[in-house]
């Protein structure tokens, strides 16, 4: 019986504990809650009465978000755009062509090979198809050129003429707004007939349906029987719904197809064996070349990864002058609103006296200058994302292809920066109020 007591006064104990730690802590939450929002309130009041200083102090971290803001902008912006036109040039098309689309010295080396012409798409059609488990699936040439297309008084520069076939379609998307593409037997004829981009359908015939129209492309005359859907851009530098397709025939007849125009384009089966794709065509190509092992090659295989490799560089670029930028101003920002926020501290030195003299703890001192010093800096930040958000609307507006995206993210990095910026710029002025001695403080003249 003895023992029975003595378990239930300690489990009695326990739960008295139990109830005290429970009280306790929510007597801290409340404390903590009545700190913060009674600094924030004191920040506020501070803010306000200095408006213009505040302003100015902020000003760094304004042109720091802005700079930081764009810089993501414009990689992201890259990034869609770039993903957008390498749609246009296939994720699974290999390109058979006289110079690489890197950029290289060597121009006269690539010059002096021999040409592609259209007819090596149909010696590879015949490999690929007496090769079992062959990687690639189609060849179909598409040599191209910039011409001049006229529709009465009507007139388009630097239009890209390409001819082809209608296997072409099973290459590339060839999606029709109006109309249609190229048919078998328009190609084996030769006929004289077109699929326009949009572009060069609202160019050429403004408010008019270009069905059944005729242009004009060198001394030669062409039906349109199909208008492209819009396809876009490449990065905002040049246009794909400004193309013009006729069939390889016609082409032929009437343009050069030699080396530096001609381009033979293979869909492979499996795009994640791109690689081992490209090696098989090289061969293919080297055997109907005659090259001998020996030999180099005398033609370039061009793939998406080209490119590629040459927007790297550029987002780096970007991101370094960017984060340069950044980082500048967000220091220069930052000393500035470790300045103030010493003035601050210098200029109420008897109110923190008055404080910790009725009690306040030196967390309670410190919290309250860390909350001014974070204000300041969020206050910034939104600035800037505001002055940010409208110069990516004003380039939206000027240039409405340029492949451009605002990131909802970019606005956390930027309120993220903006409270560690704060936190990192206020904690040695507000560490320094929250030691100060309350006599001493009292005393400051």
């Amino acid at each position: 019986m003895a023992e029975t007591n003595k378990f239930c006064e300690i489990c009695g104990a326990l739960l008295l504990v139990k109830s005290e730690v429970r009280l306790a802590m929510i007597s801290s939450l409340r404390r903590g809650w009545f700190e913060f929002a009674e600094s924030a309130r004191i920040a506020g009041e501070q803010l306000l009465a200095n408006r213009t200083r505040s302003f100015l102090t902020a000003l760094g971290v304004i042109i720091g978000i802005i700079a930081v803001t764009l810089m993501g902008t414009a990689i992201r912006g890259i990034d869609t755009g770039f993903d957008q036109s390498m749609n246009m040039l296939g994720e699974d098309v290999l390109y058979v062509e006289q110079y690489p689309w890197t950029a290289t010295s060597d121009f006269w080396l690539y010059k002096n090979r021999p040409d592609i012409t259209p007819a090596m798409a149909d010696k590879l059609n015949a490999i690929i198809s007496d090769t079992r488990g062959s990687l690639l699936k189609l060849a179909v040439a598409a040599p191209s050129i910039l011409a001049t297309v006229t529709h009465g008084k009507r007139q388009i520069t630097n239009v890209y003429l390409m001819g082809t076939t209608e296997a072409y379609s099973l290459i590339i998307p060839t999606n029709c707004q109006e109309g249609r593409f190229l048919s078998d037997s328009e190609s084996r004829a030769a006929r004289n007939v077109c699929v326009i981009g949009l572009e060069a359908a609202d160019g050429l015939f403004p408010g008019e349906d270009p069905i059944g129209k005729i242009i004009r492309i060198g001394q030669q005359q062409y039906q349109v029987i199909g208008v492209f859907a819009k396809q876009g851009s490449f990065l905002g530098l040049f246009s794909f719904d400004s193309e013009v397709v006729i069939p390889l025939g016609a082409y032929e007849k009437y343009f050069k197809t030699g080396a530096e125009s001609a381009s033979i384009r293979v869909k492979v089966k499996d795009k994640n064996k791109l690689n081992e794709a490209a090696e098989e065509l090289r061969g293919y190509v080297r055997r109907i070349r005659g090259l001998l092992p020996e030999q180099d090659d005398n033609f370039t295989i061009n793939e998406q990864k080209a490119f590629r490799s040459t927007l790297g560089p550029i987002k780096a670029g970007l991101a370094i002058a960017g984060l340069f930028i950044t980082g500048l101003a967000l220091f220069v920002g930052a000393i500035g609103i470790m300045n103030i926020t010493f003035v601050s501290v210098k200029e109420r030195t008897r109110e923190i006296g008055t404080r910790k003299a009725l009690g306040a703890r030196r967390s309670t001192i410190l919290l309250q200058f860390l909350i001014e010093a974070v204000s300041i800096c969020l206050l910034g930040g939104t600035i800037g994302l505001i002055l940010a958000l409208s110069l990516f609307g004003a380039v939206q507006l000027a240039f409405p292809s340029f492949p451009i995206s605002f990131s909802p993210q970019l606005v956390l990095v930027s309120l993220v920066i903006s409270v560690v910026t704060g936190v990192t710029s206020g904690f040695a002025p507000a560490w320094q109020a929250s030691r100060l001695s309350p006599v001493e403080a009292l005393r400051y003249e």
